[in-house]
């Protein structure tokens, strides 16, 4: 399952020691695009950490796995990234023109005979 977004919120590196040896987790908050943007939380593990390097305002596309788990009778959810794609426009100037076909100006002297 993939799910794109922009990265707005980046989280405090987690770290831990478990039975396996030390953890570390890193989560960030992305929003989506659309009419009605909704925020997710995601979260990187181990090595993928240390590759992500995400920064605020990036424009990413997240591989995920969604897990749920039961815990003293209530349930968790996670999802959890294992690949991240920067979209690679989203380090560009914020201040471009838009893109040509959002300054589409019709022809004046059109020959065709629609009334608008």
């Amino acid at each position: 399952m993939e799910i794109s977004g922009t990265v707005v919120a980046i989280q405090p590196l987690q770290t831990g020691q478990g039975k396996n040896g030390t953890w570390k987790k890193q989560e960030f908050i992305i929003e989506t695009p659309g009419q009605y943007p909704k925020k997710a939380c995601l979260s990187l593990w181990g090595d993928k950490v240390d590759e992500g390097k995400l920064s605020i305002g990036e424009k990413i596309t997240a591989a995920i796995n969604i897990e749920s788990r039961e815990y003293n009778g209530r349930w968790y959810t996670e999802v959890r990234a294992w690949k991240i794609q920067k979209d690679s426009n989203s380090g560009g100037n914020r201040n471009a023109p838009p893109p040509a076909e959002d300054n589409f100006i019709p022809e004046s002297n059109s020959t065709d005979d629609l009334p608008f």
